[in-house]
């Protein structure tokens, strides 16, 4: 998996990805509304080439964390960044073998957990979320919705509807509020998301 990632970001530009938004409006609203100091600890999984994590900082948020299993994704980001780069902490790893001590306010992912196809898979990432979190921290999740695409840069994805989510995440998390959204891909075709937000439970 691995190096299929990195193949992608060493050989494709930004609109050559179709989950690319120059400007992450969504997700970036979420979080401003869940996490509303400026110092709350937040981290982006799967972020690595994305603009979100720019537009945290340009918010003033001083404490953002990106994951993601590509060094040549989090490598661009940086280098758009420049010096602001610095403000942030940067990890490469696939989400699965994720280790830190640090706990979370808010985790977000749009990229990472409908790529997972085995329950065992889906069952660890569940654990690392609700382990990560500060009690009460917001789980903010966007995956591919049952009208959303089958396959994403060329491997297979799993779609969600609500009540498939609340299956995994309802005995640790409660649900905050979720809804589709079509997202426009850089050559003008559609994908439909689901975003759920969740709140872990004490």
């Amino acid at each position: 998996m691995k190096d299929h990632w990195e193949k992608v970001y060493a050989t494709k530009d930004d609109l050559e990805v179709s989950w690319y938004q120059e400007n992450p409006a969504t997700s970036l609203k979420l979080i401003c509304s869940y996490a509303n100091l400026s110092g709350a600890s937040i981290i982006d999984v799967g972020g690595g080439n994305s603009n979100l994590v720019i537009e945290l900082i340009k918010k003033g948020f001083t404490n953002v964390s990106v994951l993601d299993i590509s060094e040549n994704a989090i490598g661009r980001t940086r280098s758009k960044m420049q010096m602001d780069a610095e403000k942030v902490t940067w990890q490469v790893s696939d989400v699965l073998d994720f280790e830190s001590s640090n706990k979370f306010d808010l985790w977000h992912d749009r990229a990472v957990f409908h790529f997972l196809a085995k329950k065992e898979e889906v069952a660890k990432y569940v654990g690392l979320v609700s382990n990560k979190l500060n009690p009460k921290g917001v789980f903010v999740l966007a995956t591919f919705s049952e009208k959303g695409p089958l396959k994403c840069s060329g491997l297979e994805v799993q779609q969600y509807t609500i009540e498939d989510q609340k299956l995994l995440f309802n005995e640790s998390f409660e649900l905050d509020e979720y809804f589709e959204e079509e997202h426009t891909t850089p050559f003008n075709t559609k994908q439909n998301f689901l975003y759920s937000i969740w709140r872990r439970k004490i």
